[in-house]
Order: C-alpha cells, then sequence, then structure tokens
C-alpha cells in the first residue's frame, strides 16, 4: 500500500509542475487549426503510439459541434501497412516523414509524443514538418532530449519516471480535448468567426 501511496504522490507531484499557459496555447493552436480547416497530425512510439491514436481519436469525435468545423486529424502511426513498408524499405527513422511529405501543407500542426524527446523518427519528422511552416508541438518526459529544443511549443513532464510522464502524456490530451469539448469556442477570434458561423451557432 504504502508504494501505491507513493506513485500516486509523486504523479500529483510532477502534475503540478505542468505549465497551464502552455497548455493553453496548445488548446488556441489547435482552435486556430479547426477554425481554419488545417490538418492535425500526432505520432510516437510505443506506449506514445496508443498515447497519439487515442489523441486522435479524442479530438475528432469528441470535439465535435454543430455548426463549427470539425478537427482534421491524422494518426501516423495508425497505418501498420504504410508504417511497415516505410520500416522496411526506408528506415524505421523515417516512417513518419515520409508519411508527413504526402499530407502536410503549410499552416498544419504537428504533435510529437516522446518520453525521452530523442526518438529518431520523431525528430525527422518535425525536422520535415518545420520545412512546410507546419506549428510543432512537443510532449516530453525526462530531459526533454532534442524534440524539446526543437518545436515551437514544449509541454515537459518533469519526471524520469516513465510510467508517470507516459500517466500524464494522456491526462494531457484529456484535458484539452475535455476544454475543447465543455468550451467549444475557447480560443478562437469570434469577430472573424462571426462572418463565417451560422447566426444560431453565435447565439449560444
Amino acid at each position: 500500500m504504502e508504494y501505491l501511496q507513493n506513485y500516486i504522490t509523486s504523479l500529483q507531484q510532477t502534475m503540478d509542475k505542468l505549465s497551464q499557459p502552455l497548455i493553453s496555447e496548445v488548446i488556441n493552436i489547435l482552435q486556430r487549426a479547426r477554425m481554419q480547416g488545417s490538418q492535425v497530425f500526432i505520432m510516437g512510439n510505443g506506449g506514445s503510439a496508443s498515447t497519439a491514436s487515442h489523441f486522435v481519436c479524442d479530438l475528432a469525435k469528441n470535439t465535435r459541434r454543430e455548426g463549427l468545423p470539425h478537427f482534421r486529424a491524422i494518426g501516423l502511426a495508425d497505418n501498420m501497412e504504410i508504417f511497415s513498408a516505410y520500416a522496411n524499405d526506408e528506415g524505421y527513422e523515417n516512417v513518419f516523414s515520409q508519411q508527413l511529405i504526402n499530407l502536410i501543407k503549410p499552416g498544419d500542426i504537428v504533435i510529437a509524443i516522446s518520453a525521452s524527446g530523442n526518438s529518431k523518427n520523431v525528430l525527422n519528422a518535425v525536422e520535415e514538418s518545420r520545412k512546410y511552416g507546419a506549428t510543432t508541438i512537443g510532449f516530453t518526459g525526462f530531459d526533454g532530449g532534442r524534440l524539446g529544443q526543437m518545436v515551437d511549443i514544449h509541454i515537459h513532464v518533469n519526471s524520469t519516471i516513465i510510467e508517470h510522464v507516459e500517466d500524464i502524456h494522456l491526462m494531457l490530451e484529456h484535458m484539452i480535448v475535455r476544454t475543447i469539448k465543455d468550451q467549444p469556442f475557447i480560443g478562437i477570434d469570434m469577430a472573424a468567426a462571426s462572418t463565417t458561423l451560422p447566426a444560431d451557432v453565435m447565439g449560444d
């Protein structure tokens, strides 16, 4: 029981160190992408691949609201056929970047999830994203690795416990999606939106 309590206490202490202003900025970036029809690409390896897929599911489905655009969310770890083809033919370090080359456009959003911040395939994809003028967001742990230094917005989980890092990355996606779900106009320029959204939506 003591070990379980220590895990919970340490997790809570790590949560308290998160930067809420940076999380709010991620929400604002995603809301702008929603309104502009930009694509949101999300990726990660291992447990982070699961978090990335979960994020795509929640962002695409749970934020829907009549009268507002849906999120164009794409998971780069979800198509095993193309993932394995790139890994086999062009190297595992290129499985994400090669998918992005086919799809990415200026103004898109790329969310990279890596506990260590040093996954080569994630780093290559972020480098590729920057060539296209995409906004890059990184979720990391430990010391942030190279990823933390490369991205436009860095959400750092200040822990060397891998389970805590992965726990909190999943909590982050839930926080972000739940906020957008409960406050669908958060971060939206209402003056600009009023020219494109139906009057009944604006009246809510």
